[in-house]
């Protein structure tokens, strides 16, 4: 899974199992994600519970708030890269779910496949911000990340794809009828930056370049 540098390798270990087909328990959930079925390249989508990530739930009408993509399906359970505080980093999939509330999460494929030479460009993509710290003004433009920018960014650094949209914060915030601006005013010291840039998860979500293969409120779509 890693190389002697500490980075995802893309070259098999001897004596791993490719593709185990596990399923670690998800609280609150009936339905489980096809742990041996995922892909490099897929994205993994939750819902965390710490106040800002709620509200930014709130503010794009999308019950998920934060994202991950698969980088490594070779052990015993996915790796999922993701931008989160403090900094970017991989984690064991069934950790990454553990984090969601009452464990809902979806899982969404590209309408495109990918090659080998695609999931190779993605995983260094990955490795290269791996360590980069986490952005918590969500400044598309900024030197760091957060999580909705990172998984766009290495989709589209590995096939050229743009997943989401990138909008204003006047324009995100316009499209809600509650949009709760007391929180945003704390949050950013009394002015919010309405004509900064971002991108969302409930963007890369709906993204038309994707298609949700399973959620965990539902059954497990199919995966080819």
């Amino acid at each position: 899974m890693f190389d002697s540098s500490g980075m995802i390798s893309t070259t098999p270990s001897p004596g791993r199992r490719t593709n185990p087909r596990i399923t670690p328990p998800v609280a609150g959930v009936a339905d489980r994600p096809p742990m041996g079925d995922l892909q490099i390249g897929d994205l993994v989508f939750i819902r965390v519970t710490a106040r800002p990530f709620l509200e930014v739930a709130n503010a794009t009408n999308s019950w998920t708030n934060h994202v991950g993509v698969i980088v490594d399906n070779r052990g015993d359970e996915p790796l999922i890269a993701e931008s989160t505080f403090p900094f970017a980093r991989t984690t064991p999939m069934t950790r990454f779910l553990e984090r969601s509330e009452h464990g809902r999460c979806a899982i969404a494929r590209l309408t495109a496949p990918l090659d080998e030479q695609h999931r190779s460009v993605l995983v260094k993509a990955a490795n290269r911000r791996m360590g980069t710290f986490y952005d918590t003004g969500f400044n598309i433009g900024s030197r760091r990340q957060f999580c909705s920018r990172f998984v766009r960014e290495v989709i589209q650094e590995a096939t050229a794809i743009q997943l989401g949209e990138v909008e204003t914060f006047a324009t995100l915030l316009h499209h809600n009828p509650d949009p709760k601006l007391t929180f945003w005013r704390f949050w950013y010291f009394g002015r919010i930056p309405w004509q900064r840039c971002t991108v969302t998860p409930a963007s890369v979500l709906r993204s038309p370049h994707l298609q949700v293969i399973f959620d965990a409120q539902g059954d497990a779509l199919g995966t080819e």
